[in-house]
């Protein structure tokens, strides 16, 4: 496939930057995509392709966070209005606004999408009860900056957050306690669960690092070009990808360390990166108020790409891909 190069296919309609994006798994319509940007208007996509579904309308600041529970049936916001918002990522109703005392940046579907997890600026997370979205939250406090990402862990009774404090933190729900601090020279900036739930990614200054997750502690850590903002792993393809200041995507060997690719598409800083639940694309938000989606296999035919032979006329991608040796099926 060396006679291929990589074109990303460019989702527009943000006019702020995107700090933040989700996928939900793989379900009986595909897969989903949601982005969070500063211009306060979170939009669904299809994952495969980023073609627009809608748009949740009622924040009024900012939002700083957005996911997707595992089946694509909710969403979540967080934002600079001091609110959390539950929404039916099917019909695009508000279902519940869980206000805060400060900026939301953080929030986190439990992998059974019974819990809500968010973080804010008053530097306490809160579990809500999404059975019971009326009754109070549980609260935990003790980090000392502001929230910057969290993630469960695979058996919902533990969490892990990370926070500009410097330090990485593992919480137990039942017991309300803390369990585990990691401390670090800078603030992690991203963290990830790795598909099989064994390994942590967690990002912070040069440095992209895995963690054991049983033990947290390191078991690989790689050196980048430049400040990293985000990173995201494929274990099955033994694959990580990150972006950061240097607005470039790179695309790493896990097991070799090696530099496979690295490409140059946006015209900002990359804020948030992330492998589809197939492994086939990667998404990515910056500064410059765009989606990118990438493919792991350049060449591939997938979704908007279609493989055509190097002396083949390309056509423009109505993805907004640009031109390219990837054309629309």
């Amino acid at each position: 496939m060396s006679s291929f190069r990589q074109t990303p296919l460019t989702c527009s309609g943000h006019t702020r930057p995107v700090v933040d994006l989700d996928f939900s798994d793989i379900t009986q319509y595909g897969y989903f995509m949601i982005s969070a940007c500063k211009d306060g208007k979170p939009m669904l996509r299809q994952g495969d392709t980023g073609d627009w579904i809608g748009t949740f309308e009622g924040h009024k600041g900012a939002v700083w966070g957005a996911t997707l529970n595992r089946e694509a049936t909710h969403a979540a916001t967080g934002a600079a209005d001091f609110t959390a918002k539950l929404w039916d990522a099917v019909s695009g109703d508000e279902l519940k606004t869980f206000p805060h005392k400060h900026i939301v940046k953080v929030v986190r579907f439990s992998h059974n999408g019974n819990h809500l997890l968010t973080g804010s600026n008053e530097k306490l997370l809160r579990v809500f009860d999404l059975n019971s979205p009326d009754s109070e939250p549980l609260t935990f406090a003790g980090h000392t900056g502001n929230m910057r990402c969290a993630v469960w862990l695979p058996d919902d009774r533990q969490f892990i957050s990370a926070s500009d404090d410097k330090t990485v933190r593992m919480w137990d729900v039942n017991n309300k306690a803390e369990v585990k601090k990691l401390e670090f020279s800078s603030s992690p900036s991203s963290m990830e669960l790795s598909k099989d739930g064994n390994t942590l990614l967690i990002t912070h200054g040069h440095w992209v690092t895995f963690w054991d997750i049983s033990t947290l502690e390191k078991v690989k850590e790689f050196e980048i070009a430049t400040q990293v903002n985000s990173a995201s792993f494929n274990s099955e393809h033994g694959m990580f990808v990150c972006g950061g200041e240097d607005f470039k995507m790179y695309k790493f060997n896990y097991n070799s360390g090696e530099e496979v690719e690295s490409f140059k598409g946006h015209f900002g800083p990359v804020h948030v990166v992330r492998i589809s639940p197939d492994g086939e694309l990667y998404a990515s938000g910056s500064e410059d108020g765009t989606l990118r989606l990438w493919q792991m296999t350049v060449g591939k035919t997938y979704g908007l790409w279609k493989c055509v032979l190097p002396d083949e006329q390309p056509t423009q991608n109505s993805g907004g891909g640009g031109e390219s040796t990837k054309v629309e099926t």
